[in-house]
């Protein structure tokens, strides 16, 4: 019999009434090895309302506190990160060192956490009138809800909720069903950090929990990472209730590649953006625009390089592991064949694969396409695997084009040794996040998170000064104490001040 992934509030498991589950498979095998709580109404709202009766004491614990609480979780989650690493794959399917490097990003938000005490300092300004001065603060919202995807289980969460958690608020993170333990783990080793009971909570679930999340009053801001159509359906829904909502959405990642480039640090990083962690990241390059005359020898390169990929279980010495899920797995693999139906040329085919790993798992293997156009939907959609299309280009002005045009405004980058034409591009192109001879841009910690156009929903990017004011409001205080000599007596003559 499986073991039952639960919720978790008041800092130990809750089974949950529904009696309704799902189950959580080994990609790389095919089996279940677990099935998780599905949430009812009722569960959802417990879980919630345990967040809502922690929140006062949480807010009005003191900064030296809250940081300490933290700087522990930093301890421990450095000391056992393996542990989880080895929870990601399980349940995910990326390979063992792609997990403890999603942590280690993690982590990175973990640690500007502990700054928080500089990064909520107020101003202050003496005399702003005769005897009357102002000053700013920013406090905690209240509770906030976490609802994040399948492919990054532990970092996309940590995008958030160490900034909530530092700021005062309390948090009901809502994991994907997909690979729902990592949750629960990270819950566990706030428990043992000192987090007082009902800080942390986490909701197992579907859409029911969502959307609870969306619609229970107590909730104050919601954090989403998903697909573009739900991040739509979040922000609408969650803001029509009042909530303060940051909802980041899909992408179509194009990297340009400039004919005076160097070819092969640009296909390096195109097996490493395309196809690392099987391409189930929204900062994955997804279409690769060459210039000029350069498309050959540039998918020459690629070609090779991707043919020396040994894909198979996460666990063993493998470069890419397996898809999530089958019916996942199934679904890319339809856009390799509509894309082959179009016309376009398959280089590298992944439909054809054979991996290291069990027989039923969910594989698929680095896909490259070649002399992909705009009209397909290999390249319009969000394919959300190791899939990368190869679009040419005559020129740098069609090139920016294409981008500009598309939907999604998530990462771009672009390969050149030309420091004006890198200028210009930063300048010119329309999108959140940039990389210039760097195929993944995603910012530190200190920085925000976020895209533009149809890959953010709302007005605020994920952590950096941008995620503390997410999770805070500000209040000004304007003050004005009477002059203690306005009072007691004095003989002397009066004078005119």
């Amino acid at each position: 019999m499986v073991a039952t992934i639960s919720h978790w509030f008041d800092n130990k498991t809750f089974p949950g009434t529904s009696g309704n589950t799902a189950p959580v498979t080994n990609p790389a095998t095919g089996a279940v090895t677990g099935q998780v709580a599905l949430a009812s109404i009722e569960d959802a709202r417990a879980v919630i309302d345990a967040a809502a009766a922690a929140f006062p004491a949480w807010r009005d614990t003191s900064l030296a506190k809250r940081t300490q609480i933290i700087f522990k979780f930093r301890e421990l989650l450095n000391e056992r990160k393996g542990e989880l690493a080895e929870i990601i794959t399980s349940e995910h399917g990326k390979v063992v060192s792609d997990a403890l490097g999603e942590v280690s990003r993690g982590q990175e938000v973990v640690e500007f956490a502990c700054g928080i005490a500089h990064l909520l300092k107020g101003g202050m300004t003496e005399n702003a009138s005769t005897n009357v001065d102002v000053s700013s603060l920013r406090q905690p919202v209240g509770p906030v809800g976490i609802i994040s995807p399948f492919n990054f289980p532990a970092m996309v969460p940590m995008w958030f909720f160490p900034i909530a958690i530092a700021t005062g608020n309390t948090v009901v993170l809502k994991p994907s069903e997909k690979d729902p333990t990592a949750a629960i783990w990270m819950a566990e080793l706030w428990a043992e950090a000192g987090l007082p009971a009902g800080v942390f909570n986490v909701l197992q679930g579907d859409k029911t929990s969502v959307d609870e999340l969306l619609t229970n009053p107590a909730i104050k801001a919601i954090s989403f990472v998903g697909s573009t159509p739900i991040a739509q359906y979040v922000y609408a829904t969650g803001t029509a209730h009042g909530k303060r909502v940051q909802a980041l959405g899909g992408a179509k990642n194009h990297a340009i590649v400039l004919p005076d480039a160097d070819l092969d640090l640009a296909a390096d990083a195109m097996v490493n953006a395309g196809f690392g962690s099987a391409g189930e990241r929204c900062m994955a390059i997804s279409a690769l625009v060459a210039v000029g005359d350069i498309a050959d020898e540039l998918v020459a390169k690629i070609t090779e390089r991707t043919n020396t990929l040994k894909i198979g279980d996460g666990t063993k010495d493998s470069d890419m592991g397996p898809l999530v899920t089958k019916v996942h797995r199934d679904k890319v693999a339809s856009y390799i064949d509509a894309g082959e139906k179009d016309g376009a040329t398959i280089v590298v085919d992944g439909r054809t694969v054979q991996p290291d790993g069990g027989a039923d798992g969910f594989w698929l293997g680095p896909t490259l396409i070649d002399h992909v156009t705009t009209d397909m939907s290999v390249y319009t959609d969000e394919i959300f695997g190791p899939v990368l299309s190869v679009i040419r280009v005559d020129s740098y002005d069609e090139a920016l084009e294409l981008v500009n045009s598309s939907q999604f405004g998530n990462g771009t980058a672009i390969f050149t040794n030309d420091g004006g034409a890198a200028r210009r591009f930063q300048n010119e192109v329309e999108v959140g996040m940039v990389g210039i001879n760097v195929p993944i841009p995603v910012p530190m910690a200190y920085y925000s998170f976020g895209g533009w156009k149809n890959s953010l929903f709302g007005d605020t990017h994920a952590h950096g000064a941008e995620g503390v004011h997410f999770f805070t409001r500000g209040k000004v205080v304007t003050t004005r104490w009477l002059d203690p000599s306005h009072g007691g007596l004095n003989l002397g003559f009066p004078q005119n001040n």
